[in-house]
């Protein structure tokens, strides 16, 4: 697995297709490895003409672990901030957008497409506020503005997924499979045999809980990001499932509604996960949402919807089929 030095941490990173293609970024979610992106649907969207890189954010997978901070108690860490009490963290989002842009620096590329799930969303966002000359365009899936005034995920979902997990690997991938089913989709069949070949390829290659809770943190105090979000000129695609029992759809179209350029892909019966199924109609929108971007260096698209208002596309299950 190659890695390299960047913003003061090792990254370790994974690529497909032609290193002469245009590059697109992709960044995996809170306490997920680089793994989450599946090799089946990188070679998608390698096989419409990108050069994909997915990595491993700071304290996930094989790149650096902040262990020496400790395991944060992320229920106080939320109730202290509700408090209006400072809270002290060993990094921020800021952190990790700056690890995304100081990778694209240790590789010698200037610019790509960035595209995140969850909290690489957020991660995505804040590269494309932070580093915009960098980013060619932005896809924000399942993911969020921060807005203290949308709805909260589903409390059983936020158990399943907060909950304390067993060390032992037969027991830790029994209890990992319950939080998927928690969090799929009820539009589509629930792939299981995907799922535990999946978590035990994770538990082997990088088991870190403290790493997901301090990760939790530093999204916990990135606060409302609406403000920096609403800058964003590049065209941006929002992908969400309209049944996510964990950042409801209601953030998605808070996302497209903050940036004036974005489109909004609803995928009918998708949770907060991304069934096989629906890659293929995702994948589609990545690229078409890129060649935007490449269109737009043309002089041949507008900056985005009138009025602020994102163009809305719903996918339902039977359309988003591989």
């Amino acid at each position: 697995m190659p890695s390299v030095e960047a913003n003061g941490i090792r990254i370790a990173y994974e690529t497909f297709g032609r290193a002469d293609d245009p590059t697109l970024l992709l960044i995996a979610g809170n306490g997920a490895q680089l793994t989450f992106w599946e090799p089946d649907f990188c070679e998608l969207l390698a096989e419409a003409g990108f050069r994909v890189i997915c990595f491993d954010n700071r304290d996930a997978g094989l790149s650096t672990k902040f262990d020496e901070a400790g395991t944060p108690d992320i229920m106080a860490v939320a109730a202290a901030v509700g408090a209006g009490r400072e809270v002290a963290s060993p990094y921020s989002l800021d952190d990790m957008a700056d690890d995304a842009a100081g990778l694209l620096d240790a590789l010698s590329i200037e610019q790509a497409h960035v595209c995140g799930a969850s909290m690489g969303g957020m991660i995505a966002q804040i590269v494309a506020c932070r580093h915009p000359g960098r980013v060619l365009s932005l896809t924000s899936i399942m993911s969020s503005t921060g807005n203290p005034a949308l709805p909260q995920g589903r409390p059983e979902a936020i158990a399943a997924v907060t909950g304390p997990a067993p060390e032992e690997r037969d027991a830790c991938i029994e209890h990992n499979l319950a939080v998927w089913r928690a969090i799929w989709s009820p539009g589509f069949p629930f792939e299981e045999e995907r799922a535990r070949a999946f978590l035990a390829t994770s538990y082997d290659r990088s088991w870190c809980p403290q790493g997901m809770a301090r990760q939790s943190v530093a999204v916990i105090l990135s606060g409302d990001r609406r403000r920096a979000l609403s800058s964003i000129r590049v065209p941006t695609l929002v992908i969400h499932g309209s049944a996510d029992p964990l950042i409801p759809v209601e953030a998605g179209e808070d996302t497209a509604r903050t940036i004036s350029c974005a489109e909004l892909l609803v995928v009918a019966g998708m949770g907060h996960d991304m069934p096989t199924p629906a890659w293929g109609r995702m994948a589609n929108a990545i690229v078409g949402n890129a060649r935007r971007a490449f269109a737009g260096s043309r002089g041949q698209t507008s900056p985005g919807p009138a009025g602020n208002r994102p163009a809305v596309r719903r996918a339902g299950p039977e359309s988003a089929a591989h």
